[in-house]
């Protein structure tokens, strides 16, 4: 026991003082507010605020202790990893005829598709040949055929893992490639 019956104390997080009353049963203190109402707090959500009892907090004031109380903990920030400039690079390939060709006019599915798959091969090799990470193709939705052509590319690679690209990015139109880098080649 901290605290004996007559003991001036305050309150740490609210701003009254009071005197110890009493113990009770389960431990808590009763405090006698100066307005004369009776509240049970723990220990520890004490301090005395004279008397005998002040020695135990090393000749702090209330006022030092208080502010102690108050005073945030700073925080060590976490040091962020350091990457290298290759592992931010993201090649974005856009496979729209579109952005491959100024006109398409005369140019069949089947030539379109081959220009298409040429554009990734292309790239494909170029991102593995440069050591760069990763790759995003963007394929649009359609009706699948770009992307299964895609895939069946991808599958080819066995330095390469992909999946669907980022949704809030790219939406459903969108395949990402990871390239595993061999130190060894």
């Amino acid at each position: 026991m901290k605290f004996k019956p007559g003991d001036k104390v305050s309150v740490l997080d609210d701003s009254f003082t009071g005197t110890v009353k009493s113990y009770k049963k389960d431990g808590k203190v009763a405090v006698i507010t100066a307005e004369g109402f009776e509240l049970l707090f723990t220990e520890s959500e004490l301090i005395p605020t004279g008397g005998s009892l002040g020695a135990l907090f090393a000749g702090k004031s209330l006022g030092s202790v208080l502010r102690e109380k108050e005073t945030p903990v700073k925080r060590k920030q976490p040091v962020p990893e350091k990457k290298s400039r290759k592992d931010s690079v993201v090649l974005e390939i856009d496979l729209h005829v579109e952005k491959l060709v100024r006109n398409k006019k005369g140019m069949s599915n089947y030539d379109i598709l081959n220009l298409q798959m040429d554009t990734a091969r292309h790239h494909l090799e170029y991102a593995i040949k440069n050591r760069i990470p990763r790759i995003v193709f963007i394929h649009g939705v359609g009706e699948g055929v770009l992307k299964s052509e895609l895939d069946y590319l991808l599958g080819r690679y066995e330095e390469v893992v992909f999946g669907d690209a980022n949704y809030q990015k790219y939406g459903l139109g969108a395949t990402e490639v990871y390239i595993k880098q061999n130190p060894g080649r």
